[in-house]
């Protein structure tokens, strides 16, 4: 697995060489799993079914049975990923931000992954 790796801002980097690719690495999936999760359903004009419902199973009322389980199945289904090992979600109601921390293993070795929505 090759990825062009993302700054801290992620915006693709260059002028690095072959320094601004991640090359079969565990960071190389956290980063595509942190790519997948940012996409939203409908987003992508060539594909719009491809990326995460957050709007329909993620965000919003009624939605707690299903939020954990969309996202792992997004997780599961990134090229790299052999399994979740460890997985957490908080939904804070006052500021109506998701997080979700877990641990992967990748085919490259374990992996962490946390972002916020």
């Amino acid at each position: 697995m090759r990825v062009r790796a993302l700054d801290e801002n992620g915006d693709m980097t260059f002028g690095r060489g072959s320094g601004n690719f991640l090359v079969d690495t565990p960071a190389a999936v956290a980063q595509c799993i942190l790519t997948r999760l940012a996409l939203r359903q409908g987003e992508w004009w060539l594909d719009p079914t491809a990326g995460v419902a957050w709007d329909t199973q993620i965000l919003g009322t009624g939605t707690a049975a299903l939020r954990d389980l969309a996202i792992k199945e997004a997780v599961l289904e990134t090229p790299g990923v052999v399994s979740i090992d460890a997985y957490a979600s908080a939904v804070d109601p006052v500021t109506r931000a998701m997080s979700v921390q877990m641990t992967v293993t990748t085919r490259y070795g374990a992996t962490s992954v946390t972002t916020t929505v």
